[in-house]
């Protein structure tokens, strides 16, 4: 039985030979493209477990659509890394993993830093504690619980002053709280009373006060909730803070 002509003929040897080279030509291609995805796999994998101090593993690393970021997988969670493996994109912040430094939340405090200079202090109570070298500016609640448990913890401070800004908008009876405060024979001495005894004064509260006025403040200043605080360096401090880190911050001024 004769071989089929299609599988000896020189066209079919010639065809054979031309992709045996296609084969040759194109594995040198893709290896070291291979090579180097792998690469770029390993470095990112280990700067992340890095950059974690090595407490979780990196499951797999793989390219995604956008050229230069990779998908960093840990479990079922995702993160993205660009391929020198510096910065991390994860839970929609921009992190700088060489310098261990969240560069969405410094941009955000940044946004949210003011000239304090420009704060109209007259609208606000003052206490000054020591020699008062050391000025913060303080919105609170009377119905707001860390703003209760942050100013027993202000009173503690020293060489500082407080300037409070009463604010009424957490509760239907805070406007009243706040005004019956601001209308006694010594406002400070009623509000510090008001927020670490509850002891709301007995007077109808009807004086003229800054209630509408610090509204405005801070509808200009953004302050959607309280304790909002703001040190002389113009940063900004929402909610609660340790003592210990309140500290740090004012010493920051």
């Amino acid at each position: 039985m004769s071989k089929s002509p299609s599988l000896v003929s020189p066209r079919f040897g010639l065809w054979a030979r031309a992709c045996a080279v296609g084969l040759v030509v194109l594995s040198t291609l893709v290896a070291p493209a291979w090579a180097q995805t792998r690469a770029v796999a390993d470095r990112i994998s280990a700067a992340v477990q890095a950059f974690a101090d090595g407490r979780f593993k990196v499951d797999e690393v793989r390219p995604t659509p956008l050229p230069g970021i990779y998908e960093v997988r840990i479990q079922n969670e995702l993160l993205y890394v660009d391929e020198k493996a510096r910065y991390m994109f994860y839970g929609g912040d921009l992190l700088d993993m060489g310098a261990r430094r969240n560069l969405t939340r410094e941009r955000v405090e940044e946004l949210l830093s003011i000239d304090f200079r420009e704060l109209p202090l007259e609208l606000a109570l003052v206490q000054r504690i020591g020699k008062a070298s050391r000025r913060i500016a303080v919105f609170e609640d009377p119905n707001c619980g860390y703003c209760k448990k942050l100013r027993a913890d202000l009173l503690k401070l020293d060489d500082v002053a407080i300037y409070t800004y009463p604010m009424a908008f957490l509760a239907a009876d805070s406007a009243s709280k706040a005004n019956r405060a601001l209308c006694a024979p010594d406002p400070m001495k009623a509000w510090n009373e008001l927020m670490l005894q509850n002891r709301v004064p007995s007077n109808p509260g009807t004086c003229a006060t800054s209630i509408d006025k610090v509204a405005e403040l801070a509808r200009k200043l953004g302050i959607t909730g309280t304790p909002v605080v703001f040190f002389e360096s113009g940063e900004r401090l929402q909610g609660y803070a340790s003592p210990d880190q309140f500290v740090k911050m004012l010493e920051k001024r």
